[in-house]
């Protein structure tokens, strides 16, 4: 009779959840820091970027007018529903890793590695993007001398390839690559300089917008816009003509060109995420984390909502320009010379955001290779406690991809890294706060030992809960018990999975089906009714399941609303992106599927939990506590599992281990 054994261990493989101890919490091999404002000053670099100083101009003139500032309040609360789900899970689980190990302690392996090699690519992506950024705009104010070089003696005629080798990109990235060796404390030094250059730099041109400002500029009349038109179209008559700059007034494009200025501003908040990789630097992560994230946030909002307003009062919004939007405003305005302390902010903006991204990269990369899942010689830690073959390794991948490659086309891939992950922690979120019990110390299992346990069975038992226990009823699903049990979580892990598939309903019919929608076809209607009325019916029904009890430093308020919303936000935004990104896309998970399947999923840590321990022993390098770690059985006392699990929740806030 043929059994089902090998079978259940390899999905039980795939779905293998992280153990987390409170000594494990505790115990880092990384050198404790980092103070709240080094994080601060971390997530507002990183956010920061030199988008503030051409992303306005380029949403103002072609989307949303003067409601670019109602554009940028949209996309921040947007952007604020992934933060708040980061912040609670920074409280919890205050390790390195990001959404890796967010994923790893809450739906299992495989999503987990799924998520941290996308975090990879986004990371990579953006760390060479910068670079070159930055090497074209020094470019700039030295004339473009250095292009014409490279161009005339290193030209690179093929396609796909960048039309000339960047040696400047790859020697930032390397001297960055250095520096992140050295010390996270002397890199959160340079970074704070270089934020606090920024955000002087932008305070000036607030503060120039409100003093060179007019308001007329915001109350432009749609006759005048069409008298415009006429003007620069050199038509003879202005009858039958429309004006080609929308109807003027605050919203000249309307609400809808507001919302679609708010999409593509909600990408200029994407970088507080590199917060959330410092869990083993920052003194007292439980407290810091969820206050760096918020805090950025609200800093970087207040920066992106100054400067737009002051752009569009200091010049009508059809005159901008769409490269170089505030030096053209401050020469229209009589300000010219002003334009070069803009280079100097636009300098030290790309500066921060190039170690922005560059911060987090090692970082994923020695998590998920001291979880097994990547290679081992990436988690080890210098004497100064700094992951440098991380580093190094992070530094050379990111430089040869500036050196070669044309990254135009690569970086919408880096959107689908970061919305998958915003997406997958917020569903995170939703599952564990409706758990019967919030603890991660379980049962460990070694590959051979679930063999040869599951010999023999169809089912199991399986320490995932993916098979419901109870019997389901109305009556339970509608009047659920008051505290979460077995069968509520059940319920609510299915509902999650139902409302990520009713999302991407939704997103593909809006997006696809717009034109059928717009006709008011029936069976479009029909079907987008549908999908909408099971959205909110899933969501009220996970909102009437009961929560856990438990607090911690800080929780994601109104949920589940909240944590669904982004879900829906992010899931729409990725579905906007184009076909050939999604190929190229399909690529990269391809070979992460190759590397997993070949070699993470043989040397999880999670899978030989012994060697985990062995390993620990050797290469720790803070002080270990002296009560000896239990493992638990598969036959406890509930009363001492569950106060076992409460203790697992908390961290004392003394015990900080520093360099």
């Amino acid at each position: 009779m043929m059994t089902c054994g090998p079978v259940l261990s390899f999905f039980r493989c795939l779905l293998r959840r992280k153990i987390v101890t409170p000594d494990s919490l505790e115990d880092s091999k990384l050198c404790r820091c980092l103070s709240t404002v080094d994080l601060i000053a971390l997530g507002v670099g990183s956010t920061l970027g030199a988008g503030v100083y051409v992303l306005a101009g380029e949403v103002a003139k072609a989307d949303s007018g003067p409601s670019i500032v109602v554009s940028f309040l949209i996309a921040a609360l947007a952007s604020v529903m992934a933060g708040l789900c980061y912040a609670e899970f920074g409280a919890r689980v205050p390790k390195t890793g990001s959404a890796y190990l967010y994923t790893y302690v809450t739906v299992g392996e495989l999503w987990a590695f799924i998520t941290g090699w996308n975090l990879i690519l986004s990371y990579v992506i953006g760390t060479s993007s910068v670079a070159r950024a930055w090497s074209g705009t020094f470019d700039e104010l030295l004339g473009k001398q250095i292009g014409y070089f490279f161009k005339t003696y290193f030209r690179m005629n093929y396609p796909g390839l960048a039309e000339y080798p960047d040696f400047f990109a790859v020697c930032l990235i390397l001297l960055l690559a250095g520096l992140l060796s050295f010390g996270v404390k002397e890199s959160a030094w340079v970074n704070k300089i270089f934020t606090a250059v920024n955000i002087l730099v932008l305070l000036f041109v607030m503060t120039s917008g409100f003093v060179k400002g007019d308001l007329n500029n915001w109350k432009k009349s749609e006759e005048f816009l069409i008298n415009y038109t006429v003007y620069i179209k050199n038509l003879s008559s202005s009858e039958n003509v429309t004006s080609a700059f929308g109807v003027g007034g605050f919203m000249p494009y309307g609400f809808t060109g507001t919302l679609a200025g708010a999409a593509t501003c909600f990408y200029a908040f994407i970088g507080f995420d590199c917060i959330a990789t410092t869990g083993e630097e920052v003194k007292n992560p439980q407290k810091a984390i969820p206050i760096g994230i918020v805090a950025s946030l609200l800093v970087c909002f207040m920066a992106y909502f100054g400067v737009s307003a002051a752009l569009t009062l200091m010049m009508p919004y059809y005159l901008i320009d769409e490269k170089s939007p505030l030096p053209v405003a401050f020469e229209y305005v009589g300000w010219g010379p002003a334009k070069y302390l803009v280079a100097v902010g636009s300098l030290c903006a790309l500066s921060t955001s190039l170690l922005g991204s560059m911060f987090p990269l090692p970082r994923i990369l020695f998590a998920m290779a001291r979880d097994g899942l990547l290679f081992r010689f990436l988690a080890k830690v210098s004497k100064r406690q700094s992951p440098v073959p991380a580093t190094l390794t992070a530094g050379l991948i990111a430089a040869l991809m500036a050196f070669l490659f044309d990254l135009k086309a690569l970086v919408d891939m880096m959107s689908i890294g970061t919305l998958l992950a915003y997406s997958l922690v917020a569903a995170c979120v939703l599952i564990l706060r409706y758990q019967p019990s919030l603890h991660y110390e379980q049962p460990k299992y070694s590959e051979k030992e679930d063999l040869a346990k599951s010999e023999g069975e169809c089912t199991s038992d399986s320490q995932m809960n993916m098979l419901p226990g109870h019997s389901f009823s109305l009556q339970a699903l509608i009047n659920p018990s008051s505290l979460p049990n077995e069968q509520s979580a059940t319920m609510v892990n299915f509902l999650v999975g139902l409302l990520a598939f009713l999302v991407c309903g939704l997103s593909i019919l809006t997006t696809y089906g717009v034109h059928f929608l717009a006709n008011l076809e029936l069976w479009s209607i029909g079907l987008l009714a549908v999908l909408f009325i099971l959205f909110v019916a899933i969501i009220l029904v996970i909102w009437r399941q009961p929560q856990s009890q438990q607090k911690v430093a800080f929780m994601v308020p109104l949920l589940p609303f909240l944590p669904s919303l982004s879900i829906l936000v992010n899931v729409y935004l990725m579905v906007q992106l184009s076909g050939e990104t999604w190929i190229r896309f399909s690529i990269w998970m391809a070979l992460g599927f190759l590397i997993y399947f070949a070699y993470g999923i043989r040397h999880s840590v999670e899978g030989h939990p012994k060697e985990e321990e062995e390993d620990d022993d050797e290469d720790s390098c803070s002080e270990k506590s002296e009560t000896p770690v239990k493992i638990k059985n598969h036959v406890e006392d509930p009363n001492e599992n569950e106060n076992a699990s409460e203790c697992a929740r908390f961290i004392s806030d003394e015990r900080t281990s520093e360099c």
